[in-house]
């Protein structure tokens, strides 16, 4: 799976940015790998919004799987909506069984009806019932439909009579909003739904009235209301597609989190692969978890230590293969070192794909020399049989490129059968070796063998059980070391044509040359990926690769380079795909889980049982809260012109108008302070921070917003409080009299719309983010219980006297509109709350996820941190990026090449004679513990900064290897000045810290040898040279 350069928030581009690019996720301090780009553009389809707040994701695939998502995610809202339009129908049969006649039956058949519907619906939707495709095209507009048949069959038959301009005003503005919140539709289809249901329901109104009233219309009075009804509608149309916006944002980030949440998981999978890939081309897998375990371990448990760690195991019945290329002199001289290396490279990595098909751990490479071993870690009976099939395997493969090269170059190989003790030795740059008698045996039987044929000893004769024809082998002949310890060898004899009995197959191996004057280079692509020793069979004939080099790209490294990027460019768009396809997955499974389970969260509350999880919940910050502020700006203006246009003489509606929205000016300011820091300064942006990050200031901001909007519709209600002339009065004028053109007409004619500004007070409510639940539904208790007290007490002579001049003598069958008016308001809140509460459980459970998208990061961070001080202790850094950095074929051989540098061997001659394999030290594992202190204090001098320049290399057996000279480029210091601008001592510096290195390994070793009575010495060589370093064989 690909991987991806940098973590970058995901919050930021959604919220700050209009047009950008998104690069998700992370890998953390390297940039390698193919990324996923998702970048935000600012030219939706829907041309309703300003150009800065169109968004959509690119490329399409992404938007339309966000389009699913957002679907999805709304289909919990759209049943909000179905609970909404049965509240609805409650309150049509409530007001109608109060006062019940038998002109309402139509009324409650209808109500009753639209109720079981909603019923009906929901539990349909509820559980999933509906085909996908009903439910996601068919079941919006259906409700939209039928809500809309029951406003108006309740503005039909509830007012069939006594139409005023303010009938349902406050359903159908309610209703309006409650589409932008919960349809599972895009904005412009909402909108266009929207306009249409309002403007319908202004011109029925508009229609009806003219034709109910005639000639006593009033023409003027009529416009005015008709107009304050548009602009509640477009108060209501404009709060609406701020929340569908905001709400848009909030799913966009939570589905780029989610897409982060995907990406991490892949990273991790893709990088421990990676990285287990490079750990176990070097360790066998049981020394490297237990490398890890310790690495873990507390510096307090590593400090009661006697010695330092030492990772050795005693392995017995294990047969031990040395294989060595004869002839590699002469095929050196034939072709150049970078040849050379490439064609070692890709025979070395033959063996290694031979050597997992014969079960074999290959332990290490020592220039031409290949030895490894099977039956370790885990015991297997054939183990001789396999060492057998492998050295016979090998010969065959150099057999072919003898032939191919036209050179003399041919295989020794030796088989031992022991015990070994495997391990590493010292702290840094570890490397598996192995360690016996038998080892040494096996080592000499190969020195003692002959070219082409596989040379065996007696102890692995025996362990063969007859599987294989052998002939005496006389090893003794050639190695004074087998002679003189009386070691019987023998040759595996091998007929013509019997390979298959067995199981050894001839390696047939296709060759390419970048150099005409050069050997052709193995190539090591397998067919069809499959690890096998062969592409061709037998039977096939074989043919020479003649692919012609590309003149106009000479250097095969940019042909492989181009090549890449073109395998790139085609796997983007494939991964693009399994990435959306997973991407959709994973966000179906977390739907499934139902996040806010007791365990979490209290039922009441939805607050987390966890106080450390609340109070970080409590701390997130919203960066939605000044556009919620500015919602309670719009609604306070459009109701300064709603009653404006009822009440246009009242002069405390201007007054109310100009400090309310002051002080919502500067409360929307304090908000929008930290969201943009740059604007403001720098003491107001701190005073916005700590109110983001303090619950009880958030609070506060929110409820004072709320207080001056019903502060200002109670302070309009109060003043127009008119001494109201009893009913029985004769100066009672006609509802179409001339009273209602005077100061306090507007208020005595048109009551209801004074409660319609308490909807839309609601509204503002409901738009508030970072508040709890419980802090809305106390907000809404306010403003319902202000509204419902002014309405039944402080205005109840008004209500009454509306009633009366309204339904005249038909007042009596009808619930009075204060208490209708009030219930509604108490309905709607309810409504609200209600979907308060469900968007909290929505937050509370993205904030979840995004807990769990940082605890995965930060798994990925931990892996990363131990496994690549692993891989650092045993690679060169520079060395395991560029092996961790991509996917690398065979072909692909990493190799530095270094001028002037210095090259140092320290040997311990005399350690063979201190080593021995007797019980009293534990098979030897005690003597390898004394030389693992030895070589440890040899590595804990290259942590002193006047050795930063030596690099251990490697320790093979009790031989210990460093280079100066070869350090990264990306150190300070003088390795890094061109040589033009170096003198001659900075230029040859690193060598006289060699020098100095050699001698402080002498005194440490001095130092041992004076504490543990011992007489070890130390053989020092070195050179300098101009050298390649190289990695031969590929650990990807």
């Amino acid at each position: 799976m690909p991987r991806n350069q940098a973590f970058s928030e995901p919050e930021y581009s959604v919220e700050y940015s209009a047009d950008c690019s998104v690069t998700l996720p992370s890998d953390p301090g390297q940039a390698v790998g193919r990324t996923h780009e998702v970048t935000v553009r600012n030219s939706g389809s829907c041309l309703c919004l300003p150009r800065f707040m169109r968004l959509t994701f690119a490329p399409e695939s992404l938007e339309n799987l966000y389009q699913t998502y957002f679907r999805r995610q709304r289909h919990e809202t759209l049943l909000v909506l179905v609970v909404f339009a049965a509240l609805f129908d409650s309150y049509i049969l409530i007001m109608c069984a109060v006062v019940y006649t038998s002109e309402k039956l139509a009324s409650v058949s209808v109500a009753s009806a639209g109720l079981a519907g909603d019923i009906i619906l929901y539990l349909l939707c509820r559980f999933g019932l509906l085909p996908d495709r009903i439910s996601r095209r068919f079941v919006p507009y259906s409700l939209w439909i039928l809500i809309a048949l029951q406003i108006f069959c309740h503005l039909g038959l509830n007012y069939a009579r006594f139409h005023q301009a303010s009938d349902t005003v406050g359903w159908q503005a309610f209703f309006s909003f409650s589409f932008f919140l919960t349809l599972p539709l895009r904005l412009t289809p909402i909108l266009l739904i929207t306009t249409v249901s309002c403007g319908v329901h202004t011109l029925v109104l508009g229609v009806t009235i003219a034709q109910q009233q005639q000639e006593n219309v009033q023409g003027s009075a009529l416009v005015r209301q008709l107009l304050a009804n548009i602009v509640i509608y477009m108060c209501a149309i404009t709060v609406g597609v701020t929340s569908y916006y905001m709400a848009d944002r909030k799913h966009r980030k939570a589905f780029l989190e989610a897409r982060q949440s995907l990406e991490v998981k892949l990273n991790l999978e893709e990088q421990s692969q990676q990285q287990e890939r490079l750990l176990l081309s070097i360790l066998p897998k049981h020394i490297a978890d237990e490398m890890l375990q310790d690495m873990k371990k507390e510096p307090s448990q590593k400090e009661m230590q006697q010695f330092n760690t030492m990772y050795m195991y005693r392995h017995e019945n294990v047969s031990i293969l040395f294989a060595d290329i004869v002839g590699f002199t002469q095929l050196s001289s034939s072709c150049s070192a970078q040849e050379l290396v490439k064609l070692l490279n890709e025979l070395f990595a033959r063996f290694d794909k031979l050597a997992a098909k014969y079960h074999q751990l290959r332990i290490k490479i020592l220039g031409d020399c290949y030895y490894c071993i099977c039956g370790l870690p885990e015991y297997r009976e054939d183990h001789a049989a396999c060492s057998i099939r492998m050295g016979l395997a090998m010969v065959e493969a150099i057999s072919y490129v003898r032939e191919k090269t036209q050179t003399n170059v041919d295989m020794r190989v030796g088989v031992h059968s022991g015990t070994v003790l495997g391990g590493v030795l010292g702290q840094k740059r570890w490397q598996y070796d192995v360690w016996s008698t038998d080892v040494t045996v096996a080592n000499k039987m190969e020195a003692g063998g002959i070219p082409g044929r596989v040379h065996i000893s007696q102890s692995t004769m025996e362990c063969l059980h007859g599987e294989f024809d052998v002939e005496p082998g006389n090893g003794g002949d050639r190695c004074d070391y087998l002679r003189e310890r009386g070691i019987e060898t023998y040759l595996v004899a091998v007929p013509q044509g019997s390979l298959g009995r067995n199981g050894i197959s001839p390696v047939k191996l296709s060759v390419t040359s970048s150099n005409g004057n050069s050997p052709l280079l193995i190539n090591t692509t397998e067919c069809n990926g499959s690890v096998e020793a062969a592409c061709n069979t037998p039977e096939e004939p074989e043919e020479l690769d003649t692919r012609v080099v590309n003149p106009s790209f000479p250097n095969p490294r940019r042909r492989l380079r181009l090549r890449d990027l073109a395998e790139r460019v085609i796997d983007a768009q494939e991964n693009e795909q399994e990435l959306n396809k997973l991407l959709n997955e994973a966000l179906l499974e977390r739907e499934t889980v139902q996040a806010l389970k007791g365990k979490h969260t209290n039922r009441l509350s939805l607050r987390f049982v966890d106080p450390d999880l609340e109070v970080r919940f409590s701390v997130e910050k919203e960066k939605q809260s000044g556009a919620a502020f500015c919602c309670s700006c719009v609604v306070l203006l459009f109701t300064t012109v709603m009653e404006a246009l009822i009440d246009p003489r009242l002069i405390i509606n201007y007054i109310t108008f100009a400090v309310g929205e002051i002080l919502l000016f500067i409360l929307t300011i304090c908000s929008l302070a930290a969201i943009f820091p740059g604007v403001f300064p720098k003491k107001l942006v701190s005073f916005s921070i700590w109110i983001d990050h303090t619950r009880w200031a958030r609070n506060t901001w929110a409820m004072a917003a709320i207080f001056i909007l019903t502060m200002a519709d109670l302070l309009d209600m109060l003043s127009c409080t008119p001494q109201v002339p009893d009913s029985d009065s004769t100066t009672v004028a006609p509802f179409s009299s001339s009273s209602s053109q005077s100061s306090l007409g507007g208020c005595l004619n048109n009551p209801k719309y004074y409660s319609f500004i308490a909807v839309l007070a609601l509204i503002a409510t409901t738009m508030l983010v970072q508040v709890s639940h419980m802090v809305k539904l106390t907000l809404m208790l306010l403003i319902t219980a202000t509204t419902g007290i002014v309405n039944i007490y402080s205005w109840k002579d008004i209500f009454d006297r509306y009633d009366m001049v309204r339904f005249q003598e038909y007042s009596s069958d009808m619930v009075p509109s204060k208490f209708t008016m009030t219930v509604m308001i108490f309905i709607m809140m309810v409504s609200f709350y209600y979907f308060s509460r469900h968007v909290e459980k929505l937050a509370r459970t993205l904030f979840l996820w995004k807990i769990e998208v940082h605890e995965q990061k930060e798994k990925v961070y931990e892996m990363r941190r131990w496994n690549e001080a692993l891989v650092t202790n045993m690679l060169p850094e520079h060395v395991a990026r560029h092996f961790l950095g991509s996917k690398k074929r065979d072909e692909e051989l990493y190799s530095q090449s270094y001028d002037e540098i210095g090259v140092m061997f320290a040997s311990i001659p005399n350690f063979s004679d201190f080593y021995t394999e007797e019980s009293i030290n534990n098979g030897g594992i005690e003597c390898l513990r004394f030389l693992n202190e030895i070589i440890s204090d040899f590595d804990s001098l290259l942590d002193e900064p006047k050795f930063r320049y030596i690099t251990k290399i490697k320790t093979i057996g009790s031989t210990y290897m460093a280079a100066s000279g070869v350090t990264s480029d990306v150190n300070d210091g003088y390795i890094c000045m061109k040589k033009e601008e170096q003198s001659d001592r900075e230029r040859w510096q690193h060598l006289a810290d060699l020098a100095d290195f050699a001698l402080a390994m002498k005194v440490t070793l001095m130092n041992i040898n004076y504490q543990s009575f011992n007489n070890f010495m130390l053989r020092i060589e070195s050179s300098h040279s101009i050298t390649a370093t190289d990695h031969i064989t590929p650990v990807l």
